[in-house]
């Protein structure tokens, strides 16, 4: 197995302002993206909005998106119908469907953002189910991945993006990733630790992501006060690989 891996953390972003078109300001940093990957990557990315800050309501016409509430509460509006986001929350929302992020509490409001191409050979969406069991919302979901368990994107995307989760591991646990026929990216939300991909050691904190390339094989050990990640799937059919 490869000992490449991508490492990318939170600490310097970059400050937006009018994010689709909204008012106001908000940080962005890039966490991945196709270079270096092989699979139908667009970006993973770390977003972030002051209280009262708006990410404004756009169409996906081309890509699919997840995002993944790391700190903070909002609202997220899909195809014009409001739901309340706090952390753990993940959307997952479809080719051709209309979303928007609010920032409602009195702290930031932070999340994961990761956008994969659509499949181009598909007209058609499949209907997810959302948790608040709402006829308005198709081809979208809305869960916390703390309290439901892992999500199987493909119950409501077209493209690559398949198991998203929330990984605790206890004291000194250890968890084996190998990416054979996918990819995996991985962000810590609590606790340290380390990853070890052959001779490559990554010190790992909250705020860090580390993206494993096909053929890379990775140990994750939890520290001594245990570890918890965000973990995405990403499939990578053989003869599909991204040039």
């Amino acid at each position: 197995m490869s000992e490449a891996v991508v490492v990318a953390d939170v600490h310097d972003p970059a400050d937006v302002h009018g994010v689709h078109a909204a008012e106001g300001h908000s940080r962005w940093t890039c966490l991945a993206r196709r270079t270096g990957l092989h699979g139908r990557w667009e970006a993973v990315e770390w977003a972030w909005l002051p209280p009262g800050g708006v990410s404004g309501e756009h169409r996906h016409s081309r890509t699919e998106e997840l995002y993944f509430v790391l700190d903070g509460r909002g609202e997220i509006t899909l195809d014009g119908r409001p739901y309340p986001v706090r952390p753990g929350t993940t959307v997952l929302t479809g080719l051709g469907r209309r979303h928007g992020l609010r920032n409602t509490g009195r702290r930031p409001l932070s999340w994961l953002v990761i956008e994969i191409p659509a499949d181009a050979g598909s007209h058609t969406f499949t209907k997810g189910t959302t948790m608040y069991d709402s006829p308005h919302v198709s081809h979208a979901v809305v869960a916390d991945l703390r309290r439901s368990g892992p999500v199987d994107a493909a119950t409501v995307l077209t493209g690559p993006l398949r198991t998203v989760r929330v990984t605790r591991l206890l004291p000194q646990g250890t968890a084996e990733l190998a990416a054979r026929d996918v990819e995996h990216t991985v962000y810590v939300t609590d606790g340290v630790g380390t990853v070890e991909a052959g001779t490559t050691t990554v010190a790992l904190a909250p705020g860090v992501s580390v993206t494993l390339p096909l053929g890379t094989g990775a140990r994750v050990l939890a520290g001594a006060d245990g570890l918890e990640y965000f973990h995405a799937v990403l499939d990578v059919p053989a003869g599909e690989e991204h040039q």
